[in-house]
Order: C-alpha cells, then structure tokens, then sequence
C-alpha cells in the first residue's frame, strides 16, 4: 500500500532494483525506497517494464517479454481486469505482503484488511477472489471483516526463511498468536486451527503424510512456487489440489500429458482425451 492509502500489486516491500527504473530510464543502484513511504503519483514515476540484464530472474527466464513504460498497478485495476476480461473463469489471489519482524515496512494488518476490503467491495470481486498471507494476522483480519471470503495460509520451513519455528519460544511471530506446540508441532493441524480453506506450503517441506494429513482435516494443499517440471511431477505424484508456479505453460504441459483437465484456451482446440 502506497502512503496515500493506495493498494498496489507488487511482489517486494522495496522498490526491486532488479526490475525498476527511475524517470531517467536507468535501474536503481540498490534497493528502493518502500513502497509504504510513497505516494501513488510518487510510485507511478518508476517503470517495471523490463528486467535489468544479467540479473537472477533475467537468467531464469529469458523468454520473458519487456514492455516499457510499466507501472506498477493498483490491486483495483487488476481486479478489473480479471473480471472484464476473465468472464467468472478467472480466479484471483492475493497475497497480502506484511512483515511482522519489520512492521516499518507495510501498514499494520488490521487496517490494510480494511483497505482491501474496499477494494474487492468495490470491485465487485468477492466471488473470485482468495487472499492468503504468511501473516496470519492478516488472515485472521480478513476473516473477521470478509467472512465467507476464501482464505489460505502460506508458510515457509527452509533455513534463513523459517515463518513456522517448530520448538522456538516464544512462538513464531508469523503465525498470529498460535503456538504450533499446542497441536503436536503439526503444520496441517496448525493451519488448520486458523480456519482457512487452503494451505499454502513452501514446496520442498511437502512430503506424502504431510499432504494427506492436510486433505485429511479438510484442508486443500497448493503448494508454491514449483517452477521445475521434475518437481511438478513430484507434487502431482503427491497428490496435492494445485501449484502456485511461475510456469504455467510448463504445467499446463504437464497436466495435458497426464491426461488431466485443464481449462481452455481461448482460439486453442481443447486436447483430445478420446482412448487411442
């Protein structure tokens, strides 16, 4: 969210010097100002259109297509746009960005829920839209000012990133009050206790027991972000209800191959699934 209120769809509480360009066209040296510390005019004179050459993401997908004079949009215009252009078919989620170790960098959850209410509200995009945090203050937020609204829980085990803390006190910050000793150190349990509908885990704490422990107590498991197609295959072979993925094509792909539904492309005949 911008200093004026403004909610923005951007992956980073930083300005990304990966990505971003001042007004005079040259990358920034190093990280930006947050976002939370500018206007949305102020926010609207950096272009996000290209990558910078030579950078990790650059490296990682050098198909993708630069498009000067990108800003970055607001939540409201996206919103638009998957309902105009998406025609019910176009799902939404959306992650809300909020660092309870660094709360100098976001608004605080309670009124950013707020904020985002007015904005699906207003919108018209309850029906389609999901919001899912690793702050489960946010969620817990959201449930009480959106009920019925689809919420998810992101979590993340991997060393240096660790939101969960299993036997760390007290409790891990991340997790909005519950303490993950109260449920026999489970995830699935843990999440479950927050009453989302989803649960999404950083792909590589994912194993068969963790998974259908989850689908067990109700919970769907969408793992994120699985990028390679051999770890496709392993989330596929575990069972899990969808994948958050840079990669759709590739996943796509994957899905046609196994003989899975997919949805349909727009000018695109739909695969043949008749036996051979």
């Amino acid at each position: 969210m911008t200093r004026d209120g403004v909610v923005v769809v951007a992956h980073d509480p930083r300005l990304n010097p990966d990505h971003t360009r001042d007004a005079q066209g040259r990358f920034l040296a190093a990280a930006g100002p947050p976002i939370w510390s500018l206007s949305h005019a102020e926010l609207q004179q950096y272009d996000v259109g290209r990558l910078r050459p030579g950078c990790a993401d650059a490296l990682e997908f050098p198909a993708q297509v630069a498009v000067d004079g990108e800003r970055i949009p607001r939540l409201a215009d996206v919103l638009w746009l998957a309902r105009e252009r998406g025609r019910g078919r176009v799902r939404v989620n959306i992650e809300v960005k909020i660092f309870p170790e660094q709360p100098e960098l976001t608004m605080a959850p309670e009124p950013f829920a707020r904020a985002l209410r007015q904005v699906v509200e207003e919108t018209g995009t309850a029906d389609v839209a999901m919001i899912q945090s690793f702050d489960w203050r946010v969620v817990q937020a959201v449930q009480r000012l959106m009920p019925g609204l689809p919420t998810a829980a992101l979590t993340d085990q991997q060393p240096g990133e660790d939101t969960v803390r299993i036997g760390r006190r007290p409790p891990s910050p991340w997790l909005g009050g519950l303490d993950p000793a109260h449920y026999g150190d489970s995830v699935p349990r843990l999440v479950e206790a927050l009453k989302v509908e989803v649960w999404s885990p950083e792909y590589r704490d994912l194993d068969e027991a963790r998974v259908r422990q989850a689908q067990a107590l109700g919970l769907r498991v969408v793992p994120w972000t699985v990028n390679g197609s051999p770890d496709m295959r392993r989330m596929l072979d575990l069972g899990v209800d969808g994948m958050i993925t840079d990669r759709p094509d590739q996943l796509r792909a994957l899905l046609e191959q196994r003989g899975l539904e997919v949805p349909p492309v727009p000018g695109r005949p739909a695969p043949d699934r008749r036996p051979s």
